[in-house]
């Protein structure tokens, strides 16, 4: 008996210690890293809080600052904001980021993004729309393979009235979710109270519709 709860103790006491090194820290203003903290106080200036994904990528200066800085030229490109959430909605599907899709839903909903445009995302599903159908279709391309889209695939989404630049924009989209979706997976962030509402699984037993 003795030796069993020794054992557990044990056991405990390694998975305590394996969580101590593998977990991340989310910082605000205060605490983080010196070249962080100015970025965090103006997140805070403009959300009137610090999401925990920002304070994870805190723990890397670069890191908080490269997502800050591709949020805000992803935000001056050409797409709608209605398309540029379809091409982050894409994305985070395909990433299967519970974190952002719950903080995007938010987001979406405070920016008027239609509700059956959300609900079509966070399912999976085509958009009735045909043009945010073939923005979602090429996003999704460029995520699932890594860029190699196809001839066939460039042609529909010019045909659709999108431009050669858009394109690219496309793109730039993407590498500002890759940042935040493979941070999420790998440090675990927590989510907000104030994403909660939002909360979401992937849906395992939908076909992709390509």
């Amino acid at each position: 008996m003795l030796l069993h709860l020794f054992a557990k103790t044990l056991l405990t006491a390694s998975l305590l210690r394996k969580l101590l090194v593998t977990q991340f820290d989310v910082y605000d203003e205060n605490t983080a890293p010196a070249e962080s903290q100015s970025i965090l106080a103006r997140v805070r200036k403009s959300l009137g809080f610090i999401p925990n994904l920002f304070g994870v990528l805190a723990t890397a200066p670069i890191a908080v600052e490269a997502y800050g800085t591709l949020n805000e030229l992803f935000m001056r490109s050409s797409f709608t904001p209605q398309e540029r959430h379809v091409v982050w909605f894409a994305n985070i599907y395909e990433n299967d980021c519970t974190y952002c899709m719950a903080a995007h839903t938010g987001i979406a909903n405070l920016e008027k993004v239609p509700a059956e445009v959300i609900e079509a995302a966070r399912s999976g599903r085509p958009y009735a729309d045909n043009r945010l159908e073939v923005l979602r279709q090429f996003t999704r391309s460029v995520v699932v393979n890594r860029g190699w889209v196809s001839d066939e695939e460039l042609e529909s989404f010019l045909a659709a009235g999108f431009s050669k630049q858009q394109v690219l924009e496309v793109v730039v989209g993407v590498a500002h979710k890759v940042i935040s979706t493979y941070t999420n997976h790998i440090a675990k962030t927590p989510l907000d109270t104030a994403f909660k509402r939002n909360t979401w699984q992937k849906p395992e037993t939908l076909a992709e519709v390509s």
